[in-house]
């Protein structure tokens, strides 16, 4: 197996619902991430041997493979085949574990890992429209109760003890954190501007733009606020709109390659893969895969908690970082340092390759070593990705 290296990862500024991200195309931002990660690498994109794309909802603007359209869109070569996956929430994480997979295992020696969602175009939700059939048949039920994510995180909760104000206490953490990032400028070396078109009444371009810049999910906020919300799930659960993922609109792209095809190309490697996985978990619970994910990882690894600088687990809700945190006991000082979901937003498939970037500067900004990357996802999975810095 070839060892796997990342060259470079680049992400968009994740836009709040309806924010400045709202008015473009999904396969437009997804577009722009692309361009921005062969023209920071020097690369001739040509070189990329395939291009492996997540996204969640898979209708409308999002459907008909949107990582090809995307690179066709940036006018990349079309010799380059692009697929899209989708893992739920982990979708863009696992499209980097397959890139990975294609280039461990010689079938390209180059690959481009992304992901996108625009969640203020697609709504949540959106394929599931029910004049088209239930996604679930009957058979289904036999099987296993139905519940929503919500419905998860709140057994999630009650399973590991984890109260609502353990819950505020995170989600105002997360939005400090943040905070904190963009002050230091930790993000400058990550984010790829983005110019989005300016829409009339009618939803038509104008002609003008408007710059993207930062992230638009960020609250400032405190205790007493987050205390006064209304729980999201259960009357008297535990979780609110201050300690749950914001609906959001980003994209993100990793470009990976063999050491040996880094070398000719007189790149600089700046990141083995080190392991990667995919995991089914109970699919009522639903969203504990971060800590089947990471117990499997460290199994196959030899590493442990102790060995990793720096975590980013999507904050899909606080009681899954929580219940996470209260198996592995890391140092919460390195899980997800620079904020989450529940600050900066969850772009659903664009995620994973948010997190993924990152992890990367983020190693690279403190000079850390092993970087721990995993995720919940609908339907019962738990993404796994552990990256080394070169």
């Amino acid at each position: 197996m070839s060892e796997v290296v990342i060259v470079e990862a680049v992400r968009s500024p994740v836009g709040k619902r309806n924010g400045g991200l709202s008015t473009m195309h999904p396969a437009d931002l997804l577009a722009a991430v692309q361009s921005e990660a062969i023209s920071r690498s020097g690369i001739d994109p040509a070189e990329v041997g395939q291009v492996v794309g997540g996204c969640v909802s898979q209708v409308g603007e999002q459907t008909f493979n949107v990582a090809r359209t995307a690179w066709l869109s940036a006018g990349l070569p079309l010799s380059v085949a692009a697929t899209t996956v989708d893992a739920q929430c982990g979708s863009s994480q696992q499209a980097t574990n397959l890139a990975t997979a294609l280039v461990a295992g010689g079938v390209v020696d180059s690959a481009l890992a992304c992901g996108v969602e625009v969640m203020s175009r697609i709504p949540i939700g959106a394929p599931m429209r029910t004049e088209f059939g239930r996604p679930t048949p009957g058979s289904y039920f036999e099987q296993y109760e139905m519940t929503s994510q919500f419905e998860g995180a709140e057994r999630i909760a009650d399973k590991w003890g984890i109260s609502r104000s353990d819950c505020d206490e995170f989600g105002l953490r997360s939005q400090q954190v943040a905070a904190r990032a963009w002050a230091e400028g930790r993000f400058e070396t990550q984010i790829v501007p983005v110019d989005a078109p300016d829409l009339d009444d009618e939803g038509k371009p104008t002609g003008s733009s408007h710059r993207v810049e930062r992230d638009e999910g960020l609250r400032d906020t405190t205790l007493e606020a987050l205390a006064g919300l209304k729980p999201v799930a259960r009357e008297n659960g535990v979780h609110t709109a201050g300690s749950s993922s914001q609906i959001s609109d980003g994209a993100a792209a990793v470009l990976m390659m063999t050491r040996e095809k880094a070398e000719a190309l007189g790149l600089t490697p700046r990141a083995r893969i080190v392991d990667t996985c995919n995991v089914g978990v109970d699919p009522v619970l639903m969203l504990t895969g971060p800590i089947d994910a990471t117990r499997h990882l460290f199994e196959r690894t030899g590493l442990s908690m102790s060995d990793i600088d720096v975590t980013e687990i999507n904050e899909a809700f606080a009681s899954v970082v929580l219940a996470w945190a209260r198996e592995f006991g890391p140092d919460m000082d390195t899980v997800n340092p620079n904020g989450g979901a529940i600050a900066l937003g969850h772009p659903l498939g664009g995620t994973g390759a948010v997190l993924m970037t990152k992890a990367l500067h983020e190693l690279e900004r403190t000079d850390g070593e092993y970087g721990l990357v995993t995720m919940c996802c609908g339907g019962g999975l738990g993404t796994g990705t552990i990256i080394q810095r070169l």
